[in-house]
C-alpha cells in the first residue's frame, strides 16, 4: 500500500515525465517502439486523450491514459479495423491504454488504483464499456478486474497483446464485490483529487438532490434552505395552488394521523374527469418512480430487450439495467440533430421487432426536447405488435396537455402512459402520480400495487392541485418566461459557455472543449450555495461539460447568473499552468 496516493488529472507540467516514463518502458525496457535519441515517446491521441497521475508528493509514481469516443479514434484503430473489432462501435465507448508506473512502485496499490480511476472516470462521463490492450505477461492485472479476451491479439515491436473489453456496470459491481473492503482501507490513505466521488452512490444510480444535503438530510438544520439554491434538482419555483395549500393546512392533525382511502379512488377519479380517461384505465403510485418500479419489476426479466434514448433520465437505465439486468441498448440522440429525435432513424432501430420496451421521456429530460405527439403516435402505430412503449410524460405541461398520448395508451394495449404530479404541479415532496393503460393493463398494475400507495396529504393536494388548472397554467407560462430570462442572462455573463434552452423547467449550459469540466462548475458553484446537476454521468453525449440548471425565481436565478460567472473565473487557469505542450524531436508512437 502507497500511504498518501495522491491521484489527479495530468496538468501541462506531467506531460514531459510521462513522455520520458513511456519511452523508458516501451521503447527501452519492452521494445514495443524504436528508441528516439530524445528519450520521450508521444502519441497521436496525445491532443485529445486523458491521462490519470498517481503521485506522492512531488514523487510521479505512474498514470493511465482514457480516449474517449468523441475524440472519434482509438489506440486499436492502429492495429484492426472496426469491421475486425466490433467492440470499438458505439458512442459509449472508452478505450483504456498505457497503464504505467514507474518500476520501484509496481509491486504497490498504485496501479490497481489508476485502474479503479480510471474506471470511476469513465463512469462519471457515461462511459458504459471499456477496451483496452493487455500486455499477455501482465494478462491478469486485467482479467481480476472483470475485463475479458475478445479473442483478438496485436503485436506492437516486440510486444504481444491481448485486447479486452467489459461493460462498465459489471467492472463497477465486481469492483465492489470483490475488492470493497480493500478500496475502503485505501480509500483512508488515498489523496482522491479527480472530479468525481471515490465510490459511486450504493444503489448505483445517479439522482439530482445533493442540495438537500447541504439543507440536512436528519431535519434538524432545515433553516439552510433560505440560504441555498436547489437548482440540481427539477422541483417547481412556485407553490402548489392555493386550494392545495389550503388543503395541507386546514386541519393537519388529522391529516397526519388519518388513513387515506386504501386505493385513492378520489384522485382516481379526479383524473378520470380532468384527462377524460376510463377510471379503469388508471393506476396510481407515489411518484414516477414507484410506478416505473412497479410496472418494470412485473413486466420485464433480464431475458427482456430495452431501448432508451440517450441522453435519458437515467431511473430507466437503474431500472432495467442494474435491478433487473435486462438487454438494454441505447438510441442516441446528437448534439447536432438538437437532440431530437429523428423519427425515422427510431423506427428503423424498432422495426425489427427485438424490443419488448421502448421507453421514450417526452419532453425529454436531460434534453429538454419535445417530440410531437403526432410524429409519436405514426410511429408507435406502425411499429412491430410484440414492442411495448412506456411514454413519461413528466414535464408536458410546459409544452401542453393536449400534447399527450394518454388517449393512446387507453386502447393500445402496446402503450403506457405516466404522468408525475410532482414537477409540474409543485407536489414533489408529496409524490404523486398515475399511469394510464389499456384496461387490462391497468388492472395488473393495479393488483400489484399495496394499499394507501399515495398518503393521504398526497391526494388531498393533488385533488385540489387538478381542480385549478388555470393556476399552473399561468405558473407554467411564468416558468418560460424566467426561463428565457436566465438563458440571456447566462449567455451574457459567460460568453464562453454554450446555453441551450428547453421547453420545460430548466436548461443546459455546456462548456468549451479544454476548459473546466461540469463536475468541476458544479463543484465550486456549491462553495457559493448554489447547486446545479452535472450531466456528464447520464451520457457520453455530454462528454463531460454540461450542466442541467433548474428554473428557479427572479432573485435565485440572479444567484445562479453570478455564481456561474465566478466559478468560471475562479477556475480559468493561472498565467503558470499555461504551459505548451513540449516541441521536441521524441519520437511518436504508431
Amino acid at each position: 500500500m502507497v500511504r498518501d496516493l495522491q491521484l489527479r488529472s495530468a496538468t501541462p507540467e506531467d506531460l514531459d515525465w510521462i513522455h520520458e516514463l513511456r519511452h523508458r518502458v516501451y521503447a527501452q525496457e519492452l521494445g514495443q517502439h524504436p528508441p528516439d535519441p530524445a528519450g520521450r515517446l508521444r502519441d497521436g491521441l496525445d491532443g485529445g486523450n486523458v491521462y490519470l497521475v498517481a503521485a506522492r508528493g512531488t514523487t510521479r509514481i505512474g498514470f493511465v491514459s482514457l480516449t474517449p469516443p468523441w475524440l472519434g479514434r482509438f489506440g486499436l484503430d492502429k492495429y484492426l479495423t472496426r469491421d475486425e473489432l466490433p467492440a470499438l462501435g458505439g458512442h459509449d465507448v472508452f478505450e483504456v491504454r498505457i497503464l504505467t508506473v514507474e518500476p520501484r512502485w509496481r509491486s504497490t496499490s498504485a496501479a490497481p488504483l489508476l485502474m479503479y480511476a480510471a474506471l470511476r472516470w469513465i463512469a462519471s462521463r457515461g462511459g458504459r464499456r471499456v477496451v483496452a490492450m493487455g500486455r499477455t505477461e501482465v494478462l491478469d492485472l486485467y482479467r481480476a478486474v472483470g475485463l475479458r479476451p475478445v479473442g483478438r491479439t496485436v503485436r506492437g515491436g516486440a510486444v504481444t497483446f491481448e485486447v479486452l473489453t467489459g461493460e462498465v456496470p459489471e467492472l463497477a459491481r465486481r469492483a465492489r464485490e470483490r475488492y470493497g473492503s480493500a478500496l475502503e482501507r485505501l480509500r483512508s490513505v488515498v489523496d482522491w483529487r479527480l472530479d468525481m466521488p471515490f465510490a459511486p452512490r450504493p444503489d448505483g444510480c445517479e439522482h439530482g438532490g445533493a442540495s438537500f444535503t447541504a439543507v440536512g438530510t436528519d431535519f434538524r438544520t432545515l433553516h439552510r434552505r433560505h440560504d441555498i439554491v436547489m437548482a440540481d434538482v427539477l422541483d417547481a419555483w412556485f407553490p402548489p395552488a392555493p386550494g392545495a395549500r389550503a388543503a395541507l393546512a386546514e386541519d393537519p392533525a388529522w391529516t397526519a394521523r388519518t388513513s387515506p382511502p386504501s386505493g385513492a379512488e378520489g384522485l382516481s377519479a379526479e383524473i378520470a374527469a380532468l384527462r377524460r380517461l376510463p377510471a379503469e384505465t388508471l393506476a396510481v403510485g407515489a411518484g414516477s418512480s414507484d410506478l416505473i418500479f412497479r410496472a418494470f419489476g412485473r413486466r420485464l426479466t433480464p431475458r427482456s430487450r430495452v431501448l432508451l434514448t440517450d441522453p435519458c433520465y437515467g431511473e430507466y437505465a437503474h431500472v432495467t439495467e442494474r435491478v433487473i439486468g435486462c438487454r438494454v441498448d441505447r438510441f442516441p440522440l446528437r448534439r447536432e440533430d438538437g437532440w431530437r429525435i429523428d423519427p425515422e432513424r427510431l423506427a428503423a432501430a424498432v422495426d425489427s421487432g427485438r424490443y419488448d420496451l421502448v421507453v421514450v421521456v417526452n419532453p425529454n429530460n436531460p434534453t429538454g426536447r419535445h417530440a410531437p405527439a403526432s410524429g409519436l403516435r405514426a410511429l408507435i402505430e406502425a411499429a412491430p405488435d410484440r414492442t411495448h412503449w412506456w411514454i413519461d410524460e413528466a414535464y408536458l405541461g410546459y409544452v401542453g396537455l393536449e400534447e399527450s398520448l394518454a388517449g393512446l395508451a387507453a386502447t393500445d394495449p402496446r402503450v403506457t402512459v405516466c404522468t408525475s404530479l410532482s414537477k409540474m404541479y409543485a407536489l414533489s415532496g408529496l409524490r404523486a402520480a398515475y399511469a394510464v393503460a389499456e384496461p387490462a393493463t391497468a388492472a395488473e398494475l393495479r393488483r400489484w400495487t399495496p394499499p394507501w400507495p399515495v398518503s393521504l396529504p398526497a391526494q388531498l393536494a393533488a385533488v385540489a392541485a387538478l381542480r385549478d388548472p388555470e393556476y399552473y397554467r399561468d405558473r407554467w407560462l411564468a416558468t418560460h418566461t424566467l426561463r428565457r430570462r436566465l438563458a440571456a442572462d447566462l449567455a451574457a455573463a459567460a460568453p464562453e459557455v454554450t446555453v441551450e434552452e428547453s421547453v420545460a423547467n430548466f436548461l443546459a449550459i455546456t462548456l468549451p472543449p479544454g476548459g473546466p469540466s461540469a463536475a468541476r462548475l458544479v463543484t465550486e458553484c456549491r462553495r457559493q450555495g448554489v447547486y446545479l446537476r452535472d450531466l456528464s454521468p447520464l451520457s457520453p453525449q455530454y462528454e463531460g461539460r454540461t450542466v442541467r440548471i433548474a428554473v428557479r425565481d427572479t432573485a435565485e436565478n440572479a444567484r445562479i447568473v453570478a455564481a456561474c460567472r465566478a466559478a468560471l473565473d475562479a477556475l480559468r487557469p493561472a498565467p503558470a499552468a499555461l504551459v505548451a505542450q513540449p516541441t521536441g524531436a521524441g519520437g511518436t508512437a504508431r
